[in-house]
């Protein structure tokens, strides 16, 4: 399902949107631009989100990018890490709201 040829498709959706994906794409190299955050930090975040969203592509290629940039494998590891623990923090979180026991839930309700 996760095939790199299918990036291949974005040509098409450059022709069947072209104005909407000229967009993104200006968007796109903004986002990940030298600005106030330099762009190795920029991709491993990225890389965090990459993560957490589960996209493949978007690993693959802002590893890629990461590592270009400067960044390290102990930094990469680290920024998993990091989005590993995000991840896990919002199950924890979360897990206050199944807690709710049934008066509250209906008190919350009323």
């Amino acid at each position: 399902m996760y095939s790199q040829d299918n990036l291949a498709n974005l040509k098409k959706m450059d022709a069947l949107a072209p104005e909407l994906m000229k967009t993104f794409w200006a968007f796109d190299r903004a986002a990940v631009a030298p600005g106030a955050i330099p762009v190795k930090y920029k991709e491993l975040i990225a890389i965090e989100v990459a993560l957490t969203t589960q996209c493949p592509y978007c690993i693959e290629i802002h590893s890629g990018n990461a590592r270009r940039a400067g960044a390290t494998d102990a930094e990469i590891t680290e920024a998993g890490l990091v989005a590993a623990s995000l991840r896990a923090g919002a199950a924890i979180t979360h897990t206050t709201h199944a807690l709710i026991n049934q008066t509250e839930a209906a008190q919350s309700a009323a």
